[in-house]
């Protein structure tokens, strides 16, 4: 039985892209993802999409493309924020709404779940706010959130783990799980 219940994935320059919106049908994955989600789910980890993605309000894509998307990949289940960041919603990364709700709807403790993600001052920060682990990728906006955005997030969610990309935060997991 895995310590860690859940690992949570933020999509974009994550999973793959480039950190930019890019329709569910023209998106591409990192050459490694699905086999770092085929690690974690070998050890009994579920896994949850967690994705900011306000140009669904603005009707570039919708809500059941980006879920069939998240399907395709193997997901358990997928959290999808559809808001533009100025609404006020409370699913909007860094607010924690929807580590929140999927913690209710699965019966998870946050503390025993981790958010893998390429943008410190939306994915850490809302990892932090319910004391999940912190994983910083490399790959996307994470290069970027390390070094000349690092001031506006860093103090308050420092990564667990920074990798260099999802299959090397999924190795990590797992050993670090399983000691």
């Amino acid at each position: 039985m895995p310590n860690i219940q859940a690992a949570f994935v933020d999509r974009d320059g994550t999973l793959g892209g480039h950190g930019h919106f890019i329709h569910p049908r023209d998106f591409e994955l990192y050459p490694s993802s699905l086999e770092a989600l085929q690690l974690l789910r070998n050890t009994g980890i579920k896994l949850f999409a967690l994705t900011n993605q306000h140009n669904i309000s603005k009707g570039k894509a919708t809500e059941l493309d980006f879920i069939h998307e998240f399907d395709n990949y193997g997901f358990d289940a997928a959290y999808i924020c559809p808001h533009e960041p100025e609404v006020g919603c409370n699913c909007h990364k860094p607010l924690p709404g929807m580590l929140l709700r999927a913690a209710e709807e699965h019966e998870l403790d946050l503390t025993q779940c981790v958010v893998i993600g390429d943008v410190g001052s939306t994915d850490m920060l809302a990892a932090a706010a319910v004391g999940a682990r912190r994983i910083l990728v490399e790959t996307g906006w994470g290069k970027d959130s390390l070094g000349k955005y690092r001031q506006k997030w860093y103090e308050q969610a420092t990564p667990d783990y920074v990798a260099k990309n999802l299959l090397d935060a999924a190795k990590w997991i797992v050993k670090n799980d399983l000691e």
